[in-house]
């Protein structure tokens, strides 16, 4: 097909000033931004990827990965993988690199879709669902001092949206987190789901203290309790303390999840597909996670680019177990301040309820607005 022969690989690094600066446990955020990247084919097709990472650092990979893409066909997704890879290996297994290849991939798969006239899912042998419920990712720390007031009113806004999970923020103290984990579940009532994310900013005795001191509070899992380097805090995490352990967003590719997947390390893996390599490569770590009975709810941190990639991987992910009462992944939305993320696409994808539909036209199913591209361009 020699219509799907790649003519150009492009770059994309947006950016925005927020309104209100917010913080998780290891930096502040002033500035927000995302990195895509466009694949045009000879006969005009166009797919879109994303990178989960700094814009300014992942472009310039992207770009120096273009002439190994140049001329090749935009269906061999594995073979220009491979060749991606292989080509930096000895320089980038993990990091910087692999999030380049991510964006890559993405766009491979969506101009696949288009080729075909079909959905991304149905090229991963889906659907097994075409919808998934969402929990609401956000609830960072402000230039205030009323945490738990402005949290509060947070947690109001996506109750009234449809939610009925929300993840709260952690790593800002022992003593302090407790306090406000307590004091949260208590002002969002017994019937919110609640998770907890302390973005590895403790080690595994004070992750271990924490779990404890909060096991009665009804979590769901306990997310990032220690660096991602150290897969034996994990297990210790996992031994010390009864809440559900997950991690893997600071994980990359197969061979980066194979030990967390063979030691177990954590219950909840947790694969970012514009972070771990994309989605070729994310379908297999979960096919890898289903053989060892572990579950996967992906990580989603992007714009509409990577929210459809990870809505099409979510149709495909088998329920863990399976059975006639399922238990099946969640998706993580987003709804921190993002100017990018929120005029990126000429139609956003919605949620009604707390559940959101996986696209179902060709590709990825989206159109990016170049208006946007224009305007956010740095």
């Amino acid at each position: 097909m020699r219509g799907t022969r790649i003519r150009s690989v492009t770059p994309h690094v947006l950016m925005a000033d927020l309104p209100e600066p917010f913080a998780y446990s290891q930096a502040w955020y002033r500035r927000r931004g995302a990195m895509l990247v466009e694949i045009q084919t000879e006969d005009g097709l166009i797919g879109w990827g994303e990178a989960f990472g700094p814009p300014e650092l992942t472009a310039p990979i992207c770009s120096w990965l273009a002439p190994l893409l140049l001329g090749q066909d935009a269906l061999a997704r594995e073979a220009l993988w491979q060749a991606a890879y292989n080509r930096l290996r000895d320089h980038g297994q993990r990091g910087l690199v692999i999030e380049a290849i991510s964006a890559l991939d993405i766009a491979l798969w969506d101009i696949a879709g288009q080729a075909l006239g079909l959905p991304v899912h149905r090229l991963l042998g889906g659907p097994l669902r075409t919808e998934v419920q969402a929990y609401a990712t956000g609830f960072y720390r402000r230039e205030r001092r009323d945490h738990l007031r402005y949290l509060t009113e947070e947690a109001e806004a996506r109750v009234d949206e449809g939610f009925g999970i929300l993840k709260l923020k952690t790593g800002w103290g022992l003593a302090e987190d407790i306090a406000l984990t307590r004091d949260f579940r208590h002002a969002i009532g017994p019937k919110i789901g609640l998770l907890v994310d302390c973005n590895h900013a403790y080690d595994a005795p004070t992750a271990i203290a924490f779990g404890r001191a909060v096991a009665d509070c009804d979590i769901g899992w306990f997310e990032e309790p220690v660096p991602p380097e150290d897969l034996d805090g994990y297990l210790e995490v996992k031994r010390g303390q009864p809440i559900p352990v997950a991690g893997g967003e600071a994980s990359f590719t197969r061979w980066g999840f194979a030990e967390m997947i063979t030691r177990r390390t954590v219950h909840i893996l947790q694969p970012d597909v514009a972070a771990c390599g994309g989605i070729s490569e994310l379908k297999k770590i979960a096919d890898m996670a289903a053989a060892f009975g572990m579950r996967v709810n992906p990580h989603v941190w992007g714009t509409g680019v990577a929210l459809a990639a990870s809505l099409h991987l979510l149709a495909v992910i088998p329920d863990n177990p399976p059975g006639l009462f399922p238990n099946p992944p969640l998706l993580e939305l987003d709804r921190s301040p993002h100017p990018v993320r929120d005029a990126l696409l000429q139609v956003p994808i919605g949620f009604t309820g707390g559940v959101v539909r996986v696209p179902d036209g060709p590709g990825l199913g989206i159109a990016v607005d170049r208006a946007a591209l224009a305007r956010f361009a740095a």
